[in-house]
């Protein structure tokens, strides 16, 4: 199924997602010197545009891309910024049209073959393809308890499901005409309170895949994630969520 063309799924989406990507397009800033901003990028695998929006920081002029026209809908508008419903593999763009291409937290669920093909086909000479993602760790540094209840109570109710992980090296992304800049994994941790945890692990696949596939109603999972997540919030009204984010920053071969 594709988890994210439901309406539902979306409106989720869009409640519960955490604005990280500030701290990835900054990272990549700096380590690329990019010190004006760039005429045109392309964010591929847009969702609902917070990926988007965080390529103002960089970026004059912003294409969104994504295959579910629901997210879309629901993206920030902005005069700088044009969306099109899009699968990555088929991207409606002519060649050499972007300096920068970003794809975050989606590179898993794509024929990553043919995505590195079309993203070398719209970039510019020289053009750069940043990819990236959050991955939530279950981890809660003041409570090891959580990362307990995450592995067994929240995956065995709600397993992962099938999805090609991002992994790759210098020698993969060269057959594919990309130079590897960097690679690296960094640690953030976002604040939630517990409604802003529960709509976030709402927004995960695991459940998307219990509920728009039938098997579960939205309102019995909510209840049962807000009753067990309250004893992590019995002495505070925010806790912290370990995420570990893998980024790498290429560049087109020319």
């Amino acid at each position: 199924m594709n988890f994210f063309s439901p309406k539902t799924a979306a409106e989720r989406y869009a409640k519960g997602r955490p604005f990280f990507h500030r701290l990835i397009i900054r990272r990549a800033r700096d380590f690329l010197s990019i010190n004006k901003l760039l005429p045109l990028a392309l964010d591929v695998g847009c969702g609902t545009g917070l990926s988007t929006v965080a390529l103002k920081e960089i970026t004059e002029n912003i294409v969104g891309t994504d295959i579910s026209r629901e997210m879309i809908a629901l993206a920030p508008k902005d005069k700088n910024i044009a969306y099109f419903v899009s699968d990555a593999e088929n991207l409606p763009f002519n060649e050499n049209e972007f300096n920068l291409v970003t794809i975050s937290q989606a590179v898993h669920w794509l024929n990553r073959k043919k995505f590195f093909s079309e993203a070398r086909r719209v970039l510019k000479e020289k053009g750069w393809l940043i990819i990236y993602d959050n991955y939530f760790s279950g981890q809660m540094p003041e409570n090891p308890q959580f990362q307990i209840w995450y592995r067994e109570s929240y995956l065995g109710k709600y397993p992962i499901p099938p999805r090609n992980w991002a992994s790759f090296n210098g020698e993969d992304t060269e057959k594919e005409g990309f130079n590897l800049l960097k690679h690296e994994r960094i640690e953030n941790t976002i604040g939630f309170s517990l409604e802003e945890l529960t709509n976030f692990l709402l927004t995960l696949t695991n459940v998307i895949a219990a509920v728009e596939g039938g098997n579960e109603r939205i309102t019995d999972v909510e209840f049962w994630l807000t009753e067990n997540l309250k004893p992590f919030f019995k002495d505070t009204v925010e806790v912290n969520i370990l995420f570990n984010a893998p980024i790498w920053l290429l560049q087109r071969i020319d």
